[in-house]
């Protein structure tokens, strides 16, 4: 998720300060906008980095492709609103993949309810937050894969749920692959994440031999 101010911030720093609203008109006044919808409080979110929105881009293009290929879902990015239906939470993640069975939550303009796979891209604003407060509202809510990737510290995490819909860390194999769960027979090299030249979308297709 691109940087959003906490709470005690001032307005010129993300925090509206309008008072509470209710998330239908949120999604009216703000439609379109990067901003989240906390306990009726509205958060704009900052500018990204240029290495933030080509990892968003890069995972976006890979993902897309590959889920459509194999008629899995759809793959969306930001803006969109994550409306968590245990939690008075609009969040917006950097990139959510919904699987065909899910696709009912798929509205007009927001996703109501849980993603099957949420991803943050990991900005030093937003570690805290992506690591504190998003990790429990997406395991509370039933987010069934969440994907942390820091790319100023060469670290990405993956985390699913247990029987008891507790995160466990899911770790990739000794080649650095990672196997997702949450996108059938996905395999992801971790390494591509770091490069200083991200992969062409054709490199990665060749490698998951879709071409």
């Amino acid at each position: 998720m691109l940087e959003v101010t906490p709470k005690n911030s001032s307005a010129t720093s993300g925090f509206v300060p309008k008072g509470k609203i209710s998330f239908e008109d949120f999604l009216v006044e703000y439609d379109g906008q990067f901003a989240e919808w906390i306990d009726g409080e509205v958060f704009l979110d900052m500018s990204a980095s240029d290495r933030h929105q080509d990892l968003v881009s890069f995972l976006s293009s890979i993902l897309r492709c590959y889920v459509e290929e194999n008629d899995l879902g759809v793959i969306r990015t930001a803006p969109l609103v994550m409306k968590m239906q245990k939690t008075e939470r609009g969040r917006e993640p950097d990139l959510l993949f919904v699987s065909k069975k899910n696709l009912d939550r798929l509205k007009k303009n927001y996703l109501d309810g849980a993603a099957d796979l949420v991803i943050e891209i990991i900005s030093p604003e937003s570690r805290g937050r992506d690591r504190g407060d998003k990790f429990y509202e997406y395991e509370k809510e039933g987010v069934k894969e969440y994907w942390l990737i820091d790319y100023e510290r060469k670290q990405a995490e993956f985390y699913n749920p247990d029987k008891k819909g507790i995160y466990q860390l899911s770790t990739p194999d000794e080649n650095n692959i990672f196997h997702s769960r949450a996108v059938k027979n996905l395999n992801l090299n971790v390494e591509w994440l770091w490069q200083k030249k991200l992969p062409t979308l054709l490199e990665v297709l060749r490698d998951w031999k879709l071409i």
